[in-house]
């Protein structure tokens, strides 16, 4: 069992929870993520995981309700406990892989939309840590649905807050915002976008645009997280990936967001499952057990 050792909800409907998982703490990096279970008859959740602590072997995970299970995450308690927490899965971030020297030498941007600004946050924390400066660009619809803003600020070089209706900070989107940094003459080696499907597609139709390489974080569509299931296929540059092995990130220019998108919707329903699986034969998959 992994017990729970903080609970705070951030937002309406998103939470922060710190679980003792001492081996996930130990080996895990910067993009990467884990898979929960509430108990036995609990679906399997994969979540980005938002901050460690190697010394007191804990995982900070940020959730979102959208449906049972997670309801049922967030009604656990300080004290009550996991039954399953499997990590740390996926690859982690390419930038802890390059030449710190080599790194202080580029002008890097990170955009974080809604609860993409969890798995942002230990990126540009790893980055301070070393050294390195970044900006970061987060936003969501609105003030109230804002997360970690102060712990972001103190480990981003600059900090643009975006809201959509206005209410705090700069009006309008991350893309925008950007758009409007680069009509001021900052510029940018290294972009990396994680956030809901369709801003992370119009971050890099911009920088796609301004020519900045830009990685973005495909989260959004995984389910099983182990390879199995097929949810989390998708296309980049042309060629068959799997979100949870190859990934969660890819070079944004190259991911296929439309047919993500279609597919991601697709996929909700039975008759959508079975569609994909005789429009995808064998690349498809199907360990999930809900393409029969």
């Amino acid at each position: 069992m992994y017990p729970i050792v903080k609970r705070e909800k951030l937002a309406d409907r998103i939470y922060l929870m710190d679980v003792k998982a001492p081996r996930v703490a130990q080996y895990c990096e910067p993009g990467q993520f884990v898979i929960v279970k509430v108990d036995e008859v609990g679906e399997r959740i994969p979540l980005t995981i938002c901050d460690y602590n190697r010394k007191e072997g804990l995982i900070t995970i940020v959730f979102q309700t959208v449906g049972s299970s997670t309801e049922r995450m967030a009604d656990l308690k300080e004290g009550d406990a996991f039954q399953d927490f499997v990590g740390p899965l996926g690859c982690p971030s390419d930038l802890i892989h390059e030449d710190i020297e080599e790194l202080k030498k580029k002008k890097i941007l990170f955009v974080a939309g809604g609860v993409g600004t969890a798995p942002v946050y230990p990126q540009v924390k790893w980055l301070h840590e070393h050294g390195v400066e970044c900006d970061v660009i987060m936003g969501a619809r609105n003030k109230d649905l804002l997360i970690l803003e102060d712990e972001m600020r103190e480990v981003a070089t600059n900090l643009y807050v975006t809201t959509d209706d206005g209410s705090y900070g700069f009006q309008g989107t991350g893309t925008a915002q950007l758009q409007a940094l680069w009509d001021e003459g900052v510029r940018y080696d290294h972009c990396v976008a994680i956030g809901p499907m369709i801003m992370m597609k119009f971050v890099c139709v911009l920088t796609k645009e301004l020519g900045i390489p830009t990685v973005v974080s495909m989260n959004p569509v995984m389910v099983d997280g182990t390879g199995m299931c097929g949810a989390c296929r998708l296309l980049v540059g042309g060629e068959v990936k799997f979100a949870c092995v190859d990934g969660p990130e890819f070079d944004g220019h190259l991911v296929d967001f439309d047919q993500a998108m279609q597919r991601q919707r697709q996929y909700r329903t039975e008759e959508g499952r079975a569609a994909l699986k005789l429009q995808e034969g064998d690349t498809h998959h199907g360990g999930c057990g809900n393409c029969e």
